[in-house]
């Protein structure tokens, strides 16, 4: 294009910031290859021929295409285009994946984001499995191999009956739960967390009668209602109970328990859309959930929870 257009092999290859004979070697070496005779050269002058002519068009769209393409892979690597894999955890509120979702589309409007599902051990198997591009995880669970944005606390209380002792209170103390069964959620989807809440639950003087699982909302409320059990989760939660309902949320006295989160991502894969996702989260949980701010804890060796309820 540029040997045609300046119609001078010096001023062309002057314009494309390189040597005369360079150029020169390269046309011959394309005409080869093509098979065709691109240029008719005198001591003078350089002049297209007609197969030139021909393929000046298609090698300007062809190069324009190059360019395209290049622009293209350039937004992909930096976050602002493609497919971010994106999950959360199903404690989260509709209401907080709803905010979650406008904030991000505000950020990458060009970005397609496949939003799942899954709980803490599910996303750390993706991680592992390269199915995952970032998350928002509990804590603690084993982070190696992982880069974590703040972690955030959202306190958490009790679901009761409405008819029961402590609903009648604007705090319940976690010791007056005593003789309650607890609804918790499977112990699989968060081992370390789903432990480290029953041992918190017994230093708090609360050893559950039994434990019960469950995850969706009508069944643990079914739950709750019908089997003398409590439940646990924030004021936020998809559990906590409407005001005129047979179930009612009470605050824990001196917020002794709460989930604790983290966005996080693979190591070295953090990108623009990943960093979108991360602070879309972290508003959401703030402004919905009452999500605040917590200093990252130190790894803890807990005892089995079994030592404390079984």
């Amino acid at each position: 294009m540029a040997v045609a257009e300046e119609s001078h092999f010096g001023r062309a290859a002057a314009r494309l910031g390189m040597a005369q004979p360079p150029l020169s070697q390269r046309i011959q070496r394309l005409e080869k290859e093509l098979g065709v005779r691109l240029f008719e050269r005198t001591s003078r002058q350089v002049a297209i021929t007609e197969a030139g002519t021909l393929l000046l068009a298609e090698a300007r769209e062809l190069l324009a295409r190059s360019e395209s393409f290049r622009a293209a892979a350039r937004r992909i690597r930096d976050g602002e285009t493609g497919l971010l894999r994106a999950a959360l955890s199903p404690d989260i509120s509709g209401e907080t994946v709803a905010a979650l979702l406008a904030d991000f589309r505000r950020r990458h409007a060009g970005l397609e984001l496949e939003l799942h599902e899954l709980s803490t051990a599910q996303q750390l198997a993706s991680f592992a499995a390269h199915e995952l591009d970032v998350g928002l995880i509990h804590h603690p669970c084993d982070v190696t191999g992982l880069e974590l944005g703040p972690v955030l606390r959202r306190d958490l209380g009790v679901l009761l009956p409405r008819g029961a002792a402590q609903a009648e209170l604007d705090e319940v103390p976690l010791a007056s739960l005593a003789g309650y069964d607890l609804v918790l959620f499977p112990r699989a989807g968060a081992p370390a967390v789903y432990d480290d809440l029953l041992t918190a639950c017994a230093r708090g003087g609360y050893t559950p009668a039994a434990v019960r699982h469950g995850q969706g909302a009508s069944f643990v409320r079914g739950l709750v209602l019908s089997s003398g059990a409590v439940a646990l989760g924030p004021r936020d939660t998809q559990l906590a109970a409407p005001a005129d309902g047979d179930l009612v949320w009470r605050p824990l006295t001196g917020a002794p328990l709460a989930w604790r989160h983290s966005v996080a991502w693979p190591k070295g894969r953090g990108d623009a859309a990943v960093g979108a996702f991360a602070d879309a989260a972290t508003h959401a949980l703030r402004t919905t959930a009452g999500a605040r701010s917590e200093a990252p804890a130190r790894p803890l060796h807990l005892r089995p929870a079994s030592e404390f309820w079984l």
